[in-house]
């Protein structure tokens, strides 16, 4: 690197280090932009790799939005893959790391650096745990040894230990392969981040589509054979033979890099950042998976982690990193997510998170047809939509809905009336849209309001 030249520096490629590096390098043209990546994909779509392992795509490229070669040539961004960084020197402003194919330390000094660590998902300390064929879901390589492992071994049977969004968006996938699927899930409901009433239409689902489930289950470890590969899931009650495992139990922030260098690190294991995505060192920024975020209802600091606002928090990174002066607000905590026929969708609270935060609240729930029954083909189907009110001022805390068309979008409305604090009675005087293919001349969004409201007056 010129030394007349100012350097930014990257560790990681995907989601937050792509979107803060693309702006450094937007801001700063003059800058040299250097990214570190363990791994041999950047700038890829994780939140697709049920598609790819079900193999509706095809090839692990169709989930790459663009390659490293693209962001050097085209952005003047230089990425090095299969990089490890393994040291922070924050006096020196260096980064050393490890060349994973040439096992070469490297040494990379810095103006200003950007960490965005990530993620790995976690792993219960049970007796097995190290048996082969035991997967998790969280890279494009984790995707591509599940996808080998299911076309060249052509197992059958599959557990999945965990019953979360990720959870279940595999077993649909594990489904279309062809596989006998059990999903374990231990004390507790599956889909914590939904009421229990809502997440029974989920389990409703899977028992239709022949997926076993296995609730309140004691994992006590998982058996083997002589190979070294996992054979069974033993529980307490029985041991349930597989040909294979995969761990969706949610994921841990990556911030030992961080901590080892000094950085300050919370609690829950989360960089600690402010506002401006800044650590406790003023030149270093923080991103993505490896950091939390501020609840926008509840004012405290939280772990959820989303692609989509790992890209937000690069981008306040980037910009801030280059000399900017930009602000990430926070989250509502939005999610949605496709399994089998149905669409679920969630934002602010739910009634237990409502519950431990000790909010006076209630909740009212309406089924309602997606879109006019003037427009049959597809013929309209129900969805339900359930709110969590705040009974003294009635401003919504939360929303949940469950169906088969039309939830994914809708749901963004509610977490735009959370984002901007608006009551139930400010949602039923929205201008929504009308037409009989999108929607009903009253629409859901607009009854769920003004059940709610009737119900608040009473």
């Amino acid at each position: 690197m010129s030394r007349d030249k100012k350097r930014a520096l990257v560790i990681g490629g995907v989601a937050a280090g792509m979107s803060a590096a693309s702006r450094i390098r937007r801001n700063k043209p003059d800058w040299e932009v250097t990214v570190l990546e363990r791994g041999k994909f950047v700038s890829y779509g994780s939140c697709g790799l049920p598609y790819f392992v079900s193999d509706l795509v095809k090839d692990v490229q169709g989930l790459v939005v663009y390659s490293a070669d693209y962001f050097c040539k085209n952005r003047g961004i230089d990425v090095m893959v299969r990089r490890e960084a393994s040291k922070i020197d924050l006096e020196g402003k260096l980064v050393f790391a490890q060349d994973l194919d040439r096992n070469q330390e490297m040494k990379l000094p810095y103006d200003k650096l950007v960490v965005c660590t990530g993620a790995s998902p976690s792993r219960p300390n049970l007796p097995g745990i190290e048996f082969k064929n035991i997967f998790v879901i969280r890279t494009a390589e984790d995707g591509l040894a599940l996808k080998n492992f299911i076309t060249e071994e052509a197992p059958r049977k599959v557990a999945i230990i965990g019953a979360g969004l990720i959870g279940l968006e595999m077993a649909e996938a594990f489904k279309a392969r062809g596989l006998e699927v059990t999903v374990i899930k231990r004390p507790g409901s599956i889909l914590k981040m939904f009421d229990d009433d809502m997440a029974a239409k989920v389990e409703a689902e899977l028992k239709d589509k022949k997926v076993e489930l296995i609730k309140n289950a004691i994992i006590q470890g998982f058996e083997g054979g002589v190979d070294g590969r996992v054979r069974a899931v033993a529980l307490a009650d029985r041991s349930l033979e597989v040909d294979f495992v995969l761990l969706a139990m949610g994921a841990k922030p990556n911030s030992d890099l961080a901590k080892q260098a000094g950085l300050k690190v919370n609690l829950n294991g989360t960089i600690a950042v402010d506002e401006g995505m800044q650590t406790s060192n003023p030149e270093v920024f923080a991103a993505g998976d490896c950091v939390g975020q501020k609840h926008l209802i509840t004012g405290k600091e939280v772990y959820i982690p989303r692609g989509t606002t790992a890209n937000k928090q690069g981008r306040v990174a980037g910009e801030n990193a280059s000399g900017g002066n930009d602000v990430f607000q926070g989250v509502v905590g939005t999610a949605v997510s496709k399994i089998f026929d149905l669409t679920v969708a969630r934002t602010g609270l739910s009634s237990a998170e409502a519950t431990n935060e000790g909010y006076d609240f209630m909740t009212s729930k309406v089924v309602h047809p997606s879109h006019g029954h003037t427009y049959p083909n597809p013929p309209a189907e129900n969805i339900t939509v359930k709110l969590v009110v705040e009974k003294p001022t009635g401003k919504l805390l939360g929303a949940q809905m469950i169906g088969k068309m039309g939830v994914a979008k809708r749901i963004d409305v509610f977490a735009t009336a959370l984002q901007n604090g608006m009551t139930v009675d400010d949602i039923t005087r929205l201008d929504l849209s009308y037409s009989p293919p999108f929607a009903p001349f009253w629409d859901p969004i607009l009854v769920a309001a003004n059940v709610a409201l009737r119900k608040l007056a009473r």
